[in-house]
């Protein structure tokens, strides 16, 4: 018998084939795309940190003003003090500076024109959240980031700022108006936080109640007023008219620098070298096969340990040693110290070690960019589906 159907059949699979050929790529090309979307996205939002605002040479002043600065008390300010164009400087002493005083001079000039830059800068930057109008901001806890009023900003009893483990967290607030802190009222910078990455912007004029306690640098376009006994951990900086204090203390406090990452190296023979970042309490091991240890540490944390010949002595000198600086990287060393010969002070211990090193490695703390489950789900997506589409191909290739 004859089947006359069996041609026209091949047609219809191989026009089926292709369909779901292109249905494959289509589908592989959608979710290839929106993994692609989904991690430039993560990274984008991993990196989309505020930026602080760069003071130029208006840094190095705790106050600035442009019609003058008047003081009435034992006023303290821990920086320069300036005032540009109007010269006038008065009551200092009983103030105390303890930078250098600039009274219409170029120093003073070139950091208001530096000041101006800066608060334009702030007021330029897109807001994180922004408030309808009149804003009361004490008795809240704020995360790093952009906060605007068209009006004023109030603080009353303790305004949080929670810098949430960040210690470069950067906290902008733009006032459409004034800025007023009531009597012992509190502006409370936690976790860690730095008060030279806290900006306020205001657009007309500043007033710190008596007793306060404020974190940040104001920018004011007008005047800035500091009333009896409040304390600024900080910079008062008014672009066009007077900064007024009462007995005062100002400090412009710099900006720590972040450390870099810790390098451990462990050469051949058990050589080992550790360098951990100034700043965190800097640490430098050097440690030869088997022998004595000497540890130095300097002020600000610094430690310096070298482990030399076998069956040395172990002299230990100590500057200044915080919990910083104690070294927190395992370098796969064990190290088994009898008793030491008692000493008195800061002297030398004799004693004898034994130190264990295990292979020779190298390793070094790099940045990475961080990958959320999203694109790292789509990603795996995108290889089973062309793993699919490849079996597919394969098999209609065979037929």
């Amino acid at each position: 018998m004859t089947h006359l159907a069996a041609p026209a059949a091949r047609p219809a699979r191989t026009a089926l084939r292709r369909r779901l050929h292109r249905t494959f790529v289509v589908l592989a090309t959608v979710v290839s795309l929106s993994g692609l979307a989904l991690f430039v996205g993560s990274a984008t939002s991993a990196g989309a940190a505020e930026a602080p605002v760069g003071l130029g040479t208006a840094t190095s002043f705790a106050v600035l003003a442009g019609a003058g600065v008047t003081n009435t008390g034992p006023t303290v300010i821990n920086g320069d003090l300036g005032t540009c164009p109007t010269p006038a400087v008065t009551n200092f002493p009983p103030g105390l500076v303890s930078g250098t005083i600039h009274a219409n001079d170029s120093v003073a000039c070139g950091a208001q024109d530096d000041l101006t830059i800066a608060y334009n800068s702030a007021a330029g930057r897109a807001p994180s959240v922004t408030f309808a109008g009149p804003t009361e901001l004490g008795g809240t806890t704020l995360t790093p980031g952009v906060y605007t009023t068209p009006e004023s900003f109030a603080i009353t009893g303790t305004l949080t700022l929670d810098s949430a483990g960040d210690p470069n967290a950067v906290f902008i607030f733009q006032a459409g108006s004034t800025l007023i802190t009531a009597t012992d009222s509190h502006v409370l910078l936690i976790n860690p936080g730095q008060s030279c990455n806290v900006f306020w912007q205001v657009a007309s004029s500043a007033t710190l109640g008596v007793d306060s306690t404020f974190v940040g640098t104001i920018m004011a376009l007008t005047s800035i007023q500091a009333e009896t006994n409040a304390v600024v951990d900080g910079r008062l900086l008014a672009r066009n008219a007077s900064t007024t204090l009462d007995s005062n203390t100002v400090t412009a406090t710099a900006c720590a620098t972040t450390p870099p990452p810790t390098t451990t190296t462990t050469a051949g023979g058990g050589a080992t070298t550790t360098t951990t970042a100034a700043g965190a309490g800097a640490t430098t091991t050097t440690a030869a096969p088997g022998g004595a240890t000497t540890t130095t540490a300097a002020p600000g944390g610094a430690t310096t340990t070298t482990t030399a010949a076998a069956g040395g002595s172990t002299p230990t000198t100590v500057a200044a040693l915080t919990a910083a600086s104690l070294p927190q990287v395992d370098n796969g060393t064990t190290t088994t110290t009898p008793t030491p010969t008692p000493t008195t002070g800061l002297g030398t211990t004799s004693n004898n070690q034994t130190t264990t090193t295990r292979p020779a490695t190298t390793t070094t703390a790099v940045p990475r960019l961080p990958v959320t489950g999203a694109p790292l789900a789509a990603a795996v997506l995108v290889a089973v589906l062309l793993l699919c589409f490849g079996a597919a191909a394969t098999s209609s290739a065979k037929r």
